[in-house]
């Protein structure tokens, strides 16, 4: 019998079989192969017959598992295909195109909507989905204030974030079906750099900005608001972070960032534990996008330098021992990574 790890109030089974995907920076821009906790890398699915147009810079499954999406450079900004081991026909493009390069891309937890950010106003698109694109959202009253670089649905789909380039870097927003609600107040502790990357933790109370400017990484108290922004951890990520992802049982938080070990991840329970030991083989660049599977057991990150995607089983006692590369590498420097949800 398959054993049992908890995320929120769903059970995963463990090990975790399914699906890994990478975005990257030239042609096909996007590289799905199949995954095990257990065996690692399968052999890669072939390429969609409708290539994205321009560099992967975020890419996501819906929940179900039965679409995923990428956002790119170059118009259409988004691409989005249904997904059954192995790529399906492109969907139609939005009536109305995100107006700048897609750089990250979010399903709401119920599947019902896709939002996309981008890097010219509004910054921040979004769309009912239903096995295609309904008509765009109004923007909210308060636009973010630059280029949009990460989006993200809270768990229970009533919030949605939008790390972005200027100060306060990050807003927040009520979700609905009517779409977006009046923006929350700025932190009371803003972030010291550039919005990258935002998470909420699986339980939804704690939300985390990855940024530049040190300390490179800054996690609040959420709800329905921020809170009391938490103590930065001992040891900082040692550069400019990109990514951040909670792990699905919410116990560990990791972050991906630009300059050697090029991913840190520390203990998670209100508050930062002691750094985890690096693993004994680096990423062999810059850290772009970070991952855990759905059972918790692998951790994988997307990075600058070949192999471009490193992968590492992972437990309560950190790394270890890294995964074979798979056989057909990504194409270039990888921007994101995400495994398709079990």
């Amino acid at each position: 019998m398959l054993s049992k790890k908890l995320l929120g109030s769903k059970s995963v089974a463990a090990p975790y079989s399914g699906d890994i995907a990478v975005g990257h920076v030239t042609s096909p821009y996007i590289s799905v192969y199949p995954w095990s906790s257990v065996s690692g890398f399968g052999t890669k699915y072939t390429d969609p017959s409708t290539l994205p147009a321009g560099t992967g810079n975020g890419v996501a499954f819906s929940p179900d598992g039965t679409d995923i999406a990428v956002a790119h450079d170059s118009s259409p900004y988004i691409s989005v295909y249904p997904w059954s081991s192995g790529f399906g026909t492109k969907y139609a493009n939005p009536s109305t195109l995100p107006v700048g390069n897609g750089n990250d891309v979010a399903f709401s937890p119920d599947g019902a909507d896709i939002a996309v950010c981008h890097d010219t106003t509004p910054r921040i698109s979004v769309y009912p989905w239903s096995s295609g694109f309904g008509t765009k959202y109004a923007n909210p009253s308060t636009l973010p204030a630059a280029v949009g670089n990460g989006v993200v649905f809270s768990p229970d789909g009533a919030d949605i974030a939008v790390a972005h380039n200027t100060n306060p870097y990050v807003n927040v927003y009520p979700w609905s079906s009517s779409g977006f609600g009046t923006k929350y107040a700025n932190p009371s502790t803003v972030p010291t750099g550039q919005g990258q990357a935002v998470a909420f933790s699986p339980d939804g109370a704690d939300i985390a900005l990855a940024h530049w400017g040190s300390i490179y990484i800054g996690v609040y108290q959420w709800s329905s608001g921020f809170g009391t922004k938490y103590a930065n951890p001992s040891t900082l990520p040692t550069g400019f972070a990109y990514s951040v992802a909670f792990s699905p049982d919410g116990t560990d938080i990791a972050v991906a960032h630009n300059t050697s070990p090029y991913i840190s991840v520390y203990p998670w329970s209100s508050g930062f534990g002691a750094k985890y030991t690096n693993p004994s083989t680096l990423p062999t660049g810059a850290g772009h996008g970070v991952a855990f599977s759905p059972d918790g057991a692998a951790i994988a990150i997307a990075h600058d330098s070949s192999p471009r995607i490193s992968v590492y089983p992972w437990s309560s006692s950190g790394f270890g021992t890294k995964y074979t590369d798979p056989a057909t590498l990504p194409a270039s420097d990888a921007k994101c990574v995400a495994f398709l949800p079990a």
